[in-house]
């Protein structure tokens, strides 16, 4: 049955008990966005003998000539592959349980088609294909990706979009427009190309953060908000955390900029690490920025994370759970995960190893005590896009078992 604005709404009456209807004063109806839980995937992990154009172990280590180790790390969690066909040798020491300690390559199709697959069994509706710079070395691994990423998504029946991070590209204004025109447009030509109210979605993530690598003035970041616009796309905004203010982390004098977005999705992580501090952004942050969203006819997504594991922020899955049900009580219009795959900042959802290399300082799922099954994030972003969406009930208490 197609999921209209109306049923849709009719299916949020636990929400509504509780104080608010979920997209009741939506700026857009249901699409692949709005009414979604939407991912954000990096898809940029790389290994050596992979076949990729990199050639070389791209995200894992700090020198991608030489292969991760503890002392060439850039990641803070272990990735659990047993469901991948191939995976690589590091220079790691075994893991706890005397396996070898083996990396995937996002470059496989079967890892990202297993990805996609776990996606499409755990509620994950749309995906935001991170695109860095691409005019540099990276860039055809990168072009190689949304390939992959545009056959998974077809295959697993999940949507995507193109996520611009326009994060120290230099002459961003001109290529990201010629990157778009000559490249990723021709994506939206996919059954499963990402629409919202019919058109095609791009993000741009990074205009107006207070960062010496983001540092385009006001006028450049409106003309290509407006440039896309242009081009017949809803255009999704990635924006500093306080964005409505104008102080914090976020540029003063960017407002217009961020009101010339169809739907803003503030950035979340390294801001919160507890239930209070979850709780601080829905009581003097969230429900501010869904007010000033209705008033401008703008679609609201926050960022939902995990938590970073390695720090020992997620309790387990209590953080995340709490940002679930404060966002539904808001009243957002979709959500927006940091990250599915972002083992580098240990804000990852993908399926998460019990065992670690032994030596590596890295944290396992039962950091805190808790034994958590290799896939629990998966299954409590499940449930947690169930509440948002009004077919569970709304609960402070988070349903999902640790272990599944």
């Amino acid at each position: 049955m197609k999921l209209t604005r109306r049923t849709l709404l009719a299916t949020t009456a636990a929400a509504a008990l509780a104080g608010k209807s979920q997209f009741a004063s939506a700026a857009s109806p249901p699409g692949d966005v709005v009414g979604k839980v939407t991912v954000g995937y990096q898809g940029w992990f790389a290994c050596a003998g992979d076949g990729a154009p990199i050639n070389g172990w791209w995200h894992w280590s700090n020198n991608w000539g030489q292969p991760p180790s503890p002392a060439n790390t850039a990641i803070v969690s272990w990735p659990d592959v047993r469901d991948f066909t191939s995976t690589y040798q590091t220079a790691y020491a075994n893991l706890g349980n005397g396996q070898a300690a083996r990396l995937f390559s996002s470059y496989d199709q079967q890892t990202v088609n297993t990805h996609f697959q776990w996606m499409q069994q755990n509620g994950c509706d749309t995906v935001a294909l991170q695109r860095f710079n691409p005019t540099g070395g990276e860039g055809p691994t990168r072009d190689a990706m949304a390939a992959k990423v545009r056959q998974a998504a077809e295959q697993y029946g999940r949507k995507f979009y193109i996520m611009y991070d326009a994060t120290g590209w230099t002459s961003m204004q001109s290529e990201m427009k010629a990157d778009w025109t000559s490249k990723m447009s021709a994506y939206t030509s996919s059954p499963a190309y990402a629409r919202q109210n019919g058109k095609p979605v791009v993000c741009i993530w990074g205009f107006g953060f207070d960062e010496a690598n983001k540092a385009w003035p006001a006028d450049v970041c409106l003309d290509v908000v407006n440039w896309f616009k242009g081009q017949g796309c809803y255009v999704i905004g990635g924006v500093p955390t306080h964005w409505l203010p104008g102080n914090e982390d976020s540029r003063p004098g960017y407002l217009d900029v961020y009101h010339a977005f169809n739907m803003l999705s503030p950035w979340m992580v390294g801001r919160i690490s507890d239930i209070a501090g979850a709780d601080h952004y829905y009581n003097n942050v969230n429900q501010q920025d869904q007010a000033d969203c209705n008033a401008h006819g703008i679609d609201y997504q926050p960022c939902v994370i995990p938590g970073d594991l390695q720090s020992g922020h997620r309790r387990h899955g209590d953080l995340m759970w709490r940002q679930f049900y404060n966002l539904t009580r808001v009243g957002v219009q979709g959500l927006y995960i940091s990250m599915f795959d972002e083992f580098n900042e240990g804000n990852q959802i993908a399926e998460t190893a019990a065992w670690v290399p032994t030596g590596s300082g890295l944290r396992a799922l039962d950091e805190d005590g808790t034994a958590c099954s290799s896939d629990y994030y998966l299954r409590l972003t499940n449930d947690g896009g169930r509440m948002f969406k009004g077919q569970a009930p709304l609960t402070s208490v988070r349903p999902t078992a640790p272990m599944g």
